[in-house]
């Protein structure tokens, strides 16, 4: 019976693909507008072919070497020999996720814009379309993914009679146990191919972008006193090609990493909380079920022509709220089956209390996206002050930012910690070894349900930046002044919706995070049984282990933060050399240079990407060989405690930062062009890299190093010097 249900994953995710592919018929189905609307869209779509695939030739030569690696440790023994090319498809999924939600989105830019000269109604739905495509990409491959390897290890390689099934079997493991034991060990380097795949793509995109957004920033609004977008600027183009790499091709590679690891985390634990197979399909049911919710939700997405936030977030949340309504419904029956509650006291037996751990995360994902929305949105009083302050200049706008995002994580971190302990207990956690593990189970599936809605959650996401680039061609193309009006509605609306679904990767992040440092636990206890575990703070390697994670976002965000401005400041340069050297280019009768800037852009990204990378891959391994396993268990413990936070406070000071000044620009405090503007566009070039570079790839990072120590822990648990 379990084993049919898991038919119900593989179906979803078909459903999801299908649905994503008539949303991009629907795309192509719209007219771009005019000839010089069409050249931009297709300046913008060379640009970001050109680094994407620069970027992948790059990160192509890493997969390579961790192949290798992976070979070495799988021919010593300390890994199934399977692992190595999970590593590989996982990465390759991941970058395929964020491809093909760039080529939608570079192909809906210019339709947005011809669409929005008709009604704004019209533009939001070219718009959700195309995000539509993104986030059924990702959830439809995801599931898909992990079904294929799911059924080819159960079936093929780890089947009953295989020598690997039959050497646990000797040790004591029941086959079921063994084969899921085998098959989430396996599948978890799936997510850690995805995971690096998505730090490289989140990391460098978001150079990209935000170097580019700065500079065109800086020296075309702040010095030369012209609008956003306006063709004389240099680096207008790179700055709209920025915002398909990283706010769309790294979002999708993000949050395909944060959708498959939740799931593959849950079903690690599923053999330690004695649920078997039935635990172990509950998650991949519940993704396919969330499909179906999405899909659902998407058709009720549609708005009138009221511009202002609170009216547009409205049409957005309409389509939120029922797939979250009816994956409450759809959950039921779902934990009812596949746990055989009937057997364990039906719906009120302890099994039935994982439905109340998937819908603790799931109402902890909805809080978490209210919170950020009243935090960034300049529809509410956080973000109307901050736009207050830059009445007095830059310097109280960049404190009362910073100020704004250290307040709004208490919230969300009071929200996650209250979801990790209703999910705990009801879902049958104790104290005592055997009770501890079930709520374990119980905080992972949370994660699951928080995400089982993605695909609704990523199109409202992934659109902004479409809506972002739409103004920009409407502007470049010299549309009328109603249409920018739309587009800056839909831009703004974009830049709240950017930070929900950021908030719902960072929560999510953390309660996968702690999932898989207690997959990392079990991985230990699979190698070595009689392993003794130390956790004690005052255990000196857990100690160090423990600052050491702390600091790690901090380093991490360091690196990516001085990435940006180093890029920012070659833009910077190469504008100011064009206004100053190339004649008539203020005027409007000459041409600027945009390939060379696009051009610095991808250079520097390729560049500066790789240290902060490396740093999350490297430091699992180097400090767990110093610090052993029960300090690696207290770095991962410190690192997920300081990086959720970290990562909140920066998405959200750089969400209210860009909303502030879009508040400003709609007229508020003199509107562009006015001293509050000049301070509130220097506070949004802090804010940018803050949001979509080093806020975003920290929730990567945190379950990127957890991936890396699981995979990595026959390693750490025999050559590390503290034993």
């Amino acid at each position: 019976m379990i084993e049919q249900l898991f038919i119900i994953a593989p179906v979803g995710a078909v459903f999801a693909l299908l649905f994503a592919f008539i949303q991009a018929r629907k795309i192509y189905s719209f007219p771009e507008g005019s000839d010089l609307m069409k050249r931009i869209s297709q300046s913008v779509r060379t640009g970001a072919n050109a680094y994407l695939k620069r970027q992948y030739t790059g990160v192509a030569l890493f997969f390579v070497v961790m192949f290798i690696i992976l070979g070495i440790m799988a021919f010593a023994k300390l890994l199934t020999p399977f692992v190595p090319f999970a590593f590989i498809s996982g990465g390759i999924i991941s970058g395929l996720s964020g491809f093909i939600g760039m080529k939608i989105a570079t192909a809906a830019n210019a339709r947005t814009a011809h669409a929005s000269s008709y009604s704004l109604n019209k533009g939001l739905k070219v718009a959700f379309s195309a995000g539509s495509v993104m986030g059924f990409t990702v959830v439809g491959l995801g599931v898909l993914f992990l079904s294929i390897w799911f059924l080819l290890l159960k079936y093929v390689f780890f089947a009953p009679g295989s020598e690997a099934i039959l050497e646990l079997v000797a040790k004591g493991f029941t086959v079921e146990n063994a084969q899921i034991q085998l098959i989430s060990s396996t599948m978890l380097t799936c997510g850690m191919g995805a995971s690096s795949m998505a730090l490289f793509a989140r990391v460098g995109g978001g150079i990209f972008t935000k170097a580019a957004d700065v500079g065109a920033d800086l020296v075309g609004k702040v010095e030369a006193g012209i609008p956003e977008d306006d063709p004389r600027n240099p680096a207008v183009i790179a700055d709209n090609v920025g915002d398909n790499v990283g706010d769309v091709a790294g979002m999708g590679a993000d949050l395909y990493e944060s959708y498959t690891g939740s799931i593959v985390a849950t079903m690690a634990l599923a053999v330690s909380a004695g649920y078997g197979f039935g635990g172990a399909i509950v998650p991949m049911i519940m993704a396919a079920a969330g499909i179906v919710s999405s899909i659902i939700g998407a058709l009720f997405v549609r708005s009138g022509e009221k511009t202002d936030q609170r009216h547009l977030l409205a049409a957005l949340r309409k389509g939120t709220y029922i797939s979250s309504a009816l994956i409450i419904i759809l959950a039921v029956p779902i934990v009812y089956f596949c746990l055989d509650c009937a057997n364990h006291g039906g719906f009120t037996g302890p099994r039935f209390g994982v439905y109340w751990a998937i819908l603790s995360g799931l109402l902890a994902g909805v809080l978490i996206g209210m919170f950020t929305e009243y935090y960034t949105s300049d529809s509410y009083k956080p973000t109307k002050n901050l736009a207050h302050s830059s009445l007095t200049g830059p310097a109280t706008l960049i404190i009362g930012g910073i100020s704004l995002g250290m307040i709004s994580t208490a919230i969300p971190v009071i929200i996650v910690g209250t979801s990790v302990l209703v999910s705990f207990y009801a879902s049958g956690g104790g104290a005592d070894p055997e009770t501890l593990k079930i709520g374990l189970y119980g905080v992972a599936i949370s994660a699951v349900g928080m995400l089982s809605t993605l695909g609704i959650t990523l199109a409202t996401d992934a659109y902004g930046p479409i809506a972002d680039n739409a103004g920009a061609i409407a502007e470049l193309s010299h549309l009328p002044e109603e249409v920018r009006k739309r587009t800056d509605a839909l831009d703004a609306l974009g830049n709240t919706t950017a930070a929900i679904g950021k908030g719902f990767a960072i929560g999510s992040a953390a309660l996968t995070a702690l999932a898989l440092i207690v997959a990392f636990i079990d991985e230990i206890v699979f190698m070595r049984p009689d392993f003794i575990f130390n956790l004690s703070i005052t255990n000196p390697p857990v100690l160090i282990g423990l600052m050491v994670g702390v600091m790690l976002p901090f380093m991490f965000s360091s690196m990516t933060m001085n990435a940006v401005g180093r890029a920012a400041q070659q833009i910077v340069i190469e504008v100011r050399r064009q206004f100053k050297e190339i004649a008539g280019l203020m005027e409007g009768t000459a041409e600027p240079d945009y390939a060379t800037c696009v051009d610095i852009c991808t250079k520097s990204a390729q560049k500066e990407m790789i240290m902060p990378a490396l740093m999350g891959i490297l430091s699992p391994v180097v400090f767990g060989l110093i610090l052993g396993v029960n300090g690696i268990a207290g770095m991962l413990a410190g690192a997920t405690a300081s990086g959720f936070v970290l990562a909140i406070m920066m998405a959200n000071s750089g969400g209210s930062w860009d909303n502030a000044k879009k508040h400003i620009e709609g007229g508020a405090y003199g509107g562009k062009g006015s001293d509050p503007h000049k301070a509130a566009v220097v506070g949004d070039t802090v804010g940018d890299p803050f949001k979509d570079t080093s806020g975003p790839s920290i929730n990567i990072l945190i379950k990127l190093m957890s991936m890396v120590a699981i995979v990595f822990a026959g390693l750490i648990l025999n050559y590390s010097i503290f034993k």
